[in-house]
């Protein structure tokens, strides 16, 4: 019995250790395209209307998509750790990704970390340890018709329901309104939306990796209901997170993006699988000292935001119908009234570099 228990222990520690790897690869390959990336967007916004204003001149630049490409090597590698570890594991384990972009965009896109920013990394890496180190072990599920029994649970519909809620509430109305000069608008879309897509990719991995195993789950309707939402979601989050990447520092977005992103995944692993059941009161102080320490970094880093001078779409912008001063033909400055002065007349240029 001992051996048996023995065996069980090593070979849950190999599947875990398998994951960590895979998801420390993920999360060097993601850091490294959202540098890649943002190149590529800014080449684009510079030809064209920008990313963070609604366009997809992105889609034609060759940088872009080697990043894309990069990030898609990374959320394989993420995808397939999935099959192996638990959420509660895989997903803090993108710290890692902070650090390689943050670094990356100090000396490639000149966005520079200060360093009380560095420090706001630190607490949200230490944080993310905490919650790592204390999180509960996740219930691996055997099919794909179990995890859809645990998926349709009253409490996880509740919380599915009020994700979904939230993430048309900041796409639809904050968005619009809010997204240019609020940082949490599309980062809290992308990771809304994220904990679901990690729930969903969490069955396709299992129905993946028991196919290969010769238990076929292609046959089952659920596998190709978590494979639809799995690709919404995906996409959603492309796009949001294109915007948040073309609007705002990036070493800023990373770790917003991170601490939002995993203590979501978290929250929704435990409602979904029920891991925080049978915890003691230790071990609940614990996490959510862990959780304290998130929002610390996430503080830290949002009031060390420089702000980046966004640029008009157009070449000329109108000034303001309400001049008064203008450079009378003889060189003096003398006051006009302000209802002789045409708005069409005076013209701010906004894009000097256009002009030698």
């Amino acid at each position: 019995m001992s051996l048996a228990v023995t065996d069980a222990g090593g070979d849950l520690f190999a599947a875990n250790l398998k994951g960590a790897l895979l998801a420390v690869a993920s999360s060097a390959f993601v850091g490294v395209s959202f540098i890649v990336k943002k190149k590529g967007l800014r080449r684009a916004g510079a030809a064209g209307t920008r990313a963070g204003v609604g366009g997809y001149g992105y889609l034609w630049e060759p940088l872009w998509w080697v990043g894309m490409v990069t990030m898609l090597v990374g959320e394989t590698a993420n995808f397939v750790a999935y099959m192996f570890a638990p959420a509660v594991l895989v997903a803090p384990l993108g710290a890692l990704s902070i650090i390689v972009s943050a670094v990356l965009a100090h000396f490639m896109l000149d966005e520079k970390l200060q360093r009380v920013g560095v420090l706001g990394c630190i607490l949200c890496i230490v944080g993310s340890t905490v919650i790592i180190l204390h999180a509960p072990e996740e219930r691996s599920p055997s099919s794909v018709e179990q995890i859809w029994g645990l998926a349709t649970q009253p409490t996880f519909l509740c919380y599915a329901a009020l994700a979904v809620v939230v993430s048309l509430l900041l796409m639809l109305y904050c968005a619009p309104r809010y997204g240019q000069a609020n940082i949490m608008v599309y980062v809290g879309i992308c990771s809304v939306v994220g904990s679901l897509t990690v729930m969903s990719i969490k069955a396709v991995g299992i129905a993946v990796k028991l196919t290969i195993q010769g238990e076929n789950q292609a046959e089952y309707f659920q596998t190709w209901v978590f494979v639809t939402v799995s690709a919404i979601c995906l996409v959603i989050q492309l796009v949001y997170l294109n915007k948040a990447l073309d609007t705002f520092n990036t070493a800023l977005v990373s770790p917003i993006y991170y601490a939002m992103f995993t203590t979501l995944t978290i929250l929704a692993s435990g409602i979904m699988f029920k891991d925080w059941s049978g915890q003691s009161a230790s071990v609940i102080a614990s996490e959510t000292c862990g959780f304290l320490t998130v929002l610390a970094g996430i503080v830290v880093l949002h009031s060390t935001r420089e702000p980046e001078q966004t640029i008009s779409g157009d070449l000329y912008t109108p000034l303001p119908p309400k001049i008064y001063w203008h450079i009378q033909g003889n060189g003096d400055v003398g006051k006009q009234k302000e209802d002789d002065l045409l708005p069409r007349d005076f013209i701010t240029v906004v894009r000097q570099d256009y002009f030698v």
